[in-house]
């Protein structure tokens, strides 16, 4: 199949030939003709897929059906399509899709979201916008301001849904949904869908479409997965070690908490790694220069809580490695989606210590499967302390120098 049969305009089609597009992905090719049609939707689509444009490219292109003339793009117009998503950094990914989608068209997108200043954004709304990507929480403020006016909106888009839920978004989204007209098309997606999903999307949509184009909560097959086991005093030193002996080229590393990522990039900055670390207590400006860095390849290793693992679309990243498992199973399967996207291949690895030994079960119930144990690398043996058949057994790390150093070797356990 391709983007020219799916019913798009030439300014679209133009727009995904310059991005490279050839074809439509599984997504797109069930979206974009449903959303066309204007069917309400209910989309799983793992991370990685192609969904935002299967949501933008048909969104365009009803705005562009019902643009008649130039009057109808008049500075100040209210916005026709609401893009809701949890994230700073999903809000900025999806607004330059957004912007990259309708480089050819008269239409004009604008991107709200919390920790940074309001002004730009109410500046960006005078000027008149078509479509709308907003944060709940800053959109309210812009609406308590009255700086944005919701009543034109004919369709709007629920994107990384379950990540609403898991941040606890619902009563804003309510809000939002009793501010805008009943008349309108809606759209929900999700990378992981349960019982409350579901419910939300009762009162949500109307006769839904569903489209499923992957095992619900299942990674991207392009994804390799495998486990380091490993005590939790030897994960520095490891991953140091895979970083300088295999050919990982840029590093995404995952951390649970804050305290722990700024730790670890400290560690690897001594290790004489470039790094950078984005997480909640940076500012937006740092967060955004951080990723940057990461995207034109000036650091080789970004380390990252939770909060980048959705809406950070890198080209072609190579490697994930969770530094330390989160404590939700589907936070793997998002965590994991920063590599394998759009078709390319990608490799996932975790460093697992005995204290997490719960947390990989759930995720392998979850994943259906056991994930495969890497051999330890040279110089990192694991031994059996007492009986091997006991629970109490132990394993010691032992981690010898680079041929030449003079540093003892150290027996961690």
């Amino acid at each position: 199949m391709a983007f020219s049969s799916l019913g798009l305009s030439k300014a679209l089609l133009r727009a995904v030939a310059d991005l490279g597009y050839a074809s439509p992905t599984p997504i797109q090719s069930q979206a974009i003709p449903a959303v066309l049609d204007g069917r309400d939707l209910l989309a799983a689509a793992q991370t990685g897929t192609g969904k935002t444009a299967a949501f933008t490219l048909p969104l365009l292109q009803h705005l562009l059906d019902g643009t008649e003339n130039h009057d109808r793009l008049e500075p100040g117009r209210p916005p026709r399509a609401l893009v809701l998503v949890p994230t700073r950094e999903l809000a900025v990914q999806v607004g330059e899709n957004v912007r990259a989608y309708g480089r050819h068209t008269p239409m004009r997108a604008a991107t709200v979201f919390g920790g940074v200043g309001m002004q730009p954004q109410i500046v960006a709304l005078r000027q008149g916008v078509d479509i709308l990507i907003a944060t709940p929480g800053r959109l309210l403020d812009l609406v308590g301001k009255r700086r944005v006016n919701l009543a034109k909106i004919g369709f709007l888009v629920l994107d990384e849904a379950d990540r609403m839920l898991d941040m606890g978004f619902i009563p804003d989204l309510r809000r939002i949904l009793g501010l805008l007209p009943k008349a309108r098309q809606s759209l929900m997606f999700s990378a992981t869908f349960s019982k409350e999903i579901y419910g939300l999307a009762t009162g949500f949509l109307n006769n839904p479409m569903d489209i499923e184009v992957a095992p619900r909560n299942a990674p991207a097959e392009s994804v390799s997965q495998s486990v380091y086991h490993v005590s939790q005093q030897s994960k520095q030193a490891l991953l140091a070690r895979l970083l300088r002996s295999e050919p990982w080229g840029q590093t995404l590393v995952f951390t649970r908490t804050k305290h722990g990522a700024n730790r670890l990039a400290e560690q690897l900055d001594r290790d004489g790694f470039q790094v950078a670390v984005i997480h909640g207590n940076k500012s937006q400006a740092e967060r955004t220069h951080a990723l940057a860095a990461f995207k034109q390849d000036r650091v080789q290793v970004l380390v990252a809580t939770d909060i980048a693992a959705r809406g950070i679309d890198i080209q072609e990243l190579p490697h994930v490695v969770n530094f330390e498992l989160p404590n939700v199973p589907a936070d793997y399967v998002h965590r994991i989606g920063r590599t394998g996207r759009a078709g390319s291949t990608g490799e996932a690895v975790s460093l697992v210590s005995r204290e997490e030994a719960p947390q990989l079960r759930d995720i392998e119930r979850l994943l259906g499967r056991k994930l495969p144990a890497l051999p330890s690398p040279e110089g990192y043996m694991p031994q059996t302390v007492g009986n091997p058949s006991s629970q109490k057994a132990r394993l010691v790390w032992q981690s010898t120098p680079r041929r030449g150093s003079t540093t003892p070797r150290r027996r961690i356990i």
